[in-house]
C-alpha cells in the first residue's frame, strides 16, 4: 500500500500588523512542507522567513530520507550564518525567524523545528502537539525573541531559539506515524494566539479535508483580534 497525501496552506497579514513576515512552502512533489515566522519587532523578519523558504524550495531530494533531512538541516545552518552576517552588515541586533518543517517518508513522518512555530498531529480522532515551543517558561508560551516580558499572562514567554539568533543553530526533530487518515497542521503563532488547542481539535474533527480546515481556521482567527500574521499548512495522509 502506498500512502499519498493532500495538502493546503495559506498565509495572511492579519488585522494588526502592517506587513506579513510569515512565509510558507508546499512541495508535495518531494514531501516537504514548511512554515516560517519572521521575528516581529526586529529588523527584516520577512527577509529571514523568505530566505528560509526560498532556500528549502530549491533543495533537490535525492538519496534516503536521512540524506534529505541532513540537507535541510545544513541549509538552515547556512541561513542562520547568512542572517547573522546580514545583521552585522546592517548594524542591527537581529534578523531572525522561527521555522517548522514536515518531511514525508514511506515509513514515517519527520518534523523539525526552531522556535515556537508549531506542528500538530491529528490521529485516532485526537489532536496533539508534536513540537515543543523553544521558550522560557511554560511550554505554551508565545512571543518574540528577546522581548521584554509583559506582566504575567497566559501564553507569555521569550523565545530561546530562532534561526539567525545565535552562532550555533540546533534543530529539534521528532518522528511521527504516517498511517492513512493522519493529519498534520503546521502553523505560526498567529494561529495559537487566536484559538486554543481544544478549538483547533474541534476544527480538525469537523473539517477532514485540508482545504476545508484551512478555510475554517482562518475564518476563526480573523473573526478575532488577528494580532499577528497568520499562517498554516495542513497535510492529510491517505491510502
Amino acid at each position: 500500500m502506498t500512502t499519498r497525501y493532500v495538502s493546503a496552506g495559506r498565509t495572511v497579514t492579519g488585522k494588526v500588523r502592517k506587513h506579513n513576515e510569515d512565509a510558507i512552502l508546499i512541495r508535495d512533489e518531494v514531501g516537504l512542507w514548511v512554515v516560517a515566522d519572521g521575528l516581529g519587532g526586529h529588523s527584516a523578519g520577512d527577509y529571514a522567513s523568505t530566505m528560509i523558504v526560498e532556500r528549502l524550495a530549491a533543495l533537490p531530494r535525492t538519496g534516503s530520507v536521512f540524506d534529505f533531512i541532513e540537507t535541510i538541516e545544513d541549509t538552515l545552518v547556512q541561513v542562520n550564518a547568512d542572517l547573522l552576517q546580514t545583521a552585522a552588515t546592517r548594524g542591527v541586533d537581529l534578523i531572525g525567524s522561527t521555522v517548522v518543517v514536515l518531511v514525508h517518508d514511506r515509513n514515517f513522518m519527520l518534523c523539525g523545528w526552531v522556535g515556537d512555530s508549531r506542528a500538530y498531529c491529528f490521529e485516532d480522532n485526537r489532536l496533539r502537539q508534536i513540537t515543543r515551543d523553544h521558550v522560557h517558561g511554560g511550554e505554551d508560551d508565545i512571543t518574540h525573541f528577546g522581548a521584554t516580558p509583559a506582566p504575567p499572562q497566559a501564553g507569555s514567554g521569550v523565545l530561546t531559539r530562532a534561526v539567525g539568533a545565535e552562532e550555533q543553530l540546533f534543530v529539534d526533530w521528532v518522528i511521527a506515524d504516517n498511517r492513512p487518515g493522519t493529519e498534520f497542521v503546521l502553523c505560526s503563532d498567529g494561529i495559537n494566539k487566536e484559538m486554543s488547542d481544544a478549538e483547533l481539535d474541534g476544527e480538525c474533527r469537523r473539517n477532514r479535508q485540508p482545504q476545508d480546515l484551512i478555510v475554517s481556521l482562518f475564518e476563526l482567527a480573523l473573526s478575532r483580534a488577528g494580532r499577528d500574521n497568520i499562517s498554516a499548512v495542513v497535510v492529510r495522509l491517505q491510502a
